[in-house]
């Protein structure tokens, strides 16, 4: 093990006052956003750093964060400097460089402001934070530095992962006793789901959260949900299977919609901001869940989930997919299966002749081992500490490392 990945258990984060700039695109759906807003208000609200989040798109981070001005170019929301990235022209400074930058998925940071990084002493440290990945080469390739072909700049990557040689899931201090002080209130959880429009009769169905992208087989979903011998309320939030939601219901989907056919009840809800959407994953008994920020949360939301993952050219997301499954339910064959069929990836997936309801029945009756596991792991993802604070680590290394090379 690296001397970094042994000072994680027994080297805290020295609490320094300092300046972050985190750069963030918005390719598509909400992702990107959600995983940078998460961290940029955990790094201001628990280490005292004074973050600046760059981001392209402010309408689609309005959604996760109502406050959100999409107009101004500059704006403080929860501590958080929230700056327009209006393209890549503009003059920077070394004055405006931060202590440490870190671009998002390899995003191009503007020229002019990796030449002020160049003409800063010190040199901030540069991260660049990529995406969660349960494959093995990802423990490899964690911490390693690159440096600049052209400025006298090192560059070091950074990743999310379910493992001691990686840098862990995001997870707020305080967010596993929020949720099992709200998973023990079921007046909170009562009140939570009548704000939404839940009706008390429903709240005793098995709850489900549905989030997933549009090519998820929901038609298939509901038609096997429909045969239940309990009933199922399936909770959509708005915009999230548009298509699928309007057939069933036989009118548009719109907040506040519902209907019910057989043992299956479909409602949409408002598109929920993070803290909310983390309480309707608490409140559920199983939820479907898509991307890389609500699979986190869905992981520490103590719940069965199924994930629908993000797909990639050539199916690259299959594999990750089997990565991630053979590490979190190796065991499980049923959920195994369940989550490769929803993604596109099951046996016999290309014949098309899919056994939905048996594929369901197999998964119900070994949810309860589903939930087992899904506290088993919550402990376990726990116990190689939080992303953020693991990065803060990284970067105070790199950081005595550059002083003592100085010296």
């Amino acid at each position: 093990m690296s001397d970094f990945h042994s000072s994680l258990a027994i080297k805290p984060p020295t609490g320094r006052a300092a300046t972050l700039a985190l750069f963030c695109k918005v390719v598509d759906n909400f992702g990107d956003i959600g995983i940078c807003w998460r961290l940029a208000r955990q790094l201001q609200s628990e280490h005292g750093i004074d973050v600046t989040l760059w981001v392209d798109d402010l309408p689609t981070f309005q959604h996760l964060c109502p406050e959100i001005d999409v107009h101004a170019a500059r704006q403080l929301i929860a501590g958080v400097t929230v700056r327009h990235w209006d393209g890549q022209d503009g003059a920077f400074t070394p004055a405006d460089v931060a202590d440490t930058v870190i671009e998002f998925f390899a995003v191009d940071i503007p020229p002019a402001y990796i030449a002020a990084m160049a003409a800063c002493t010190p040199r901030p440290v540069w991260l660049n934070l990529e995406g969660m990945s349960a494959e093995q080469w990802v423990e490899g390739c964690h911490c390693l530095p690159s440096t600049h072909p052209r400025l006298p700049l090192v560059k070091h990557f950074f990743f999310p992962g379910f493992t001691a040689l990686t840098g862990g899931l995001l997870r707020e201090a305080a967010l596993d006793a929020a949720r099992l002080r709200f998973q023990a209130d079921g007046a909170a959880q009562a009140a939570f789901l009548a704000r939404l429009g839940v009706s008390a009769a429903e709240q005793d169905a098995f709850k489900v959260s549905l989030f997933c992208y549009p090519h998820a087989p929901v038609a298939a979903l509901f038609e096997a949900w429909q045969a239940h011998p309990a009933p199922v309320l399936c909770l959509v939030p708005h915009g999230v299977a548009t298509d699928a939601v309007a057939a069933f219901l036989g009118s548009p989907a719109r907040v506040g919609a519902v209907g019910t056919r057989a043992a299956l009840t479909v409602r949409v809800v408002p598109f929920l901001p993070q803290d909310a959407y983390d309480k309707l994953l608490w409140a559920c008994d199983l939820n479907l869940v898509r991307g890389e920020d609500s699979i986190v949360r869905a992981q520490w939301a103590g719940r069965p989930f199924v994930w629908h993952i993000y797909p990639q050219d050539e199916n690259l997301h299959h594999v990750k997919l089997r990565a991630f499954l053979q590490r979190f339910s190796p065991q499980l064959d049923a959920a195994n299966a369940l989550s490769l069929h929803w993604n596109g990836a099951g046996a016999g997936q290309a014949e098309g002749a899919i056994d939905w309801p048996g594929l369901w029945r197999q998964y119900f009756g070994a949810i309860a081992s589903s939930a087992e596991r899904a506290e088993q792991w919550q402990r376990a993802m726990a116990d190689h500490g939080d992303l953020a604070s693991n990065l803060l680590r990284f970067t105070e290394t790199v950081r005595a490392a550059n002083r003592s090379a100085h010296q």
